[in-house]
């Protein structure tokens, strides 16, 4: 029995649900396989780098989504979906990216459309939907907040997790329902192990006349992969980016995000709530059980801290 590469729901011998499908697009059958190998695609990356204006450490492919042949295809200009191979050094990070963002999108954080897709070596490659493009070519206006602060992709680790609150202040049309999402995904973000959301990891979108953060994007598990990790989050929150604790969480939320009691509470009940549905999600995921396992033990320590 399969489960859907992008719903993580049965699906009998296929590789996605009925409703995986029609989340892609309204009607489609099926998604073939890419014509490409894993190291095919990093090739292409590499190549097509100077072209495409999605960037990062990650290899990374711009693409569009063909329903009448049902198949994704590799674009220089105009793609409305991003994939990523599998990495030469860091194991499973396209099931592993996957897999996070479902928990986050099942937590309540706006995350876009993302799943998996298999490569003609049998390899899987994640898809994401990119949340800044508008149907004929449109553009909703996008900022991390690397370019916000003055930052570029060198010192995108400068900062801390309280200069964040002052981009929210200085530029969101409504900054206490924007810090209400900030905290929530800080608190994703630790207890799935994400120790790389850096400034260029958060982004405002500017849509139907309202400046507010964009949607969840790059929440992978980097502590399960790097070798060796000592830290805990990568931009410092007072100061500190390890040995963190639920009373520093619980004061930032407080003093710096200015939230009030209630809306702390609900967003670590929240995510404590839904413990359960991320159990059943990991249990049927793509990852190895190795990764599996290392990924639930360092989420069972992160949720004794919070709980």
């Amino acid at each position: 029995m399969n489960h859907c590469l992008i719903t993580y729901t049965p699906c009998g011998d296929a590789l996605y649900s009925v409703k995986g499908l029609n989340l892609l697009a309204i009607g489609l059958k099926n998604v073939h396989n890419l014509p490409f190998s894993a190291l095919e695609q990093r090739q292409e990356a590499v190549l097509r780098a100077e072209k495409m204006s999605i960037q990062g450490v990650q290899p990374k492919l711009s693409a569009t989504l063909n329903v009448r042949r049902q198949s994704f295809e590799l674009t220089d200009s105009g793609g409305t979906f991003i994939l990523k191979p599998q990495h030469n050094d860091y194991p499973e990070l396209p099931q592993n990216e996957a897999v996070t963002m479902y928990l986050a999108g099942i937590s309540g954080i706006e995350v876009p459309l993302s799943g998996l897709i298999r490569s003609k070596d049998d390899s899987l490659t994640y898809f994401v939907k990119r949340f800044d493009r508008l149907p004929k070519g449109q553009k909703w206006a996008v900022e991390d907040f690397a370019q916000l602060t003055g930052n570029s992709r060198d010192t995108k680790y400068s900062s801390s997790m309280e200069k964040l609150s002052d981009v929210i202040d200085t530029f969101c049309s409504f900054p206490a329902i924007e810090k209400a999402k900030l905290f929530q995904i800080v608190l994703f973000n630790f207890l799935i192990g994400n120790e790389d959301a850096h400034l260029k990891n958060f982004s405002l979108i500017t849509r139907n006349g309202k400046i507010e953060l964009s949607p969840a994007y790059d929440l992978v598990n980097s502590t399960i992969v790097l070798r060796g990790v000592v830290e805990e989050i990568a931009l410092p929150l007072n100061g500190k980016k390890r040995k963190l604790t639920k009373d520093l969480f619980l004061q930032y939320g407080r003093k710096r995000l200015k939230l009030s009691e209630k809306t702390i509470e609900m967003t670590l009940e929240n995510l404590i709530s839904v413990q359960s549905k991320w159990q059943d999600i990991l249990a049927v995921c793509c990852l190895s059980q190795q990764m599996k396992t290392k990924y639930q033990t360092l989420l069972a320590q992160r949720l004794a801290i919070l709980s």
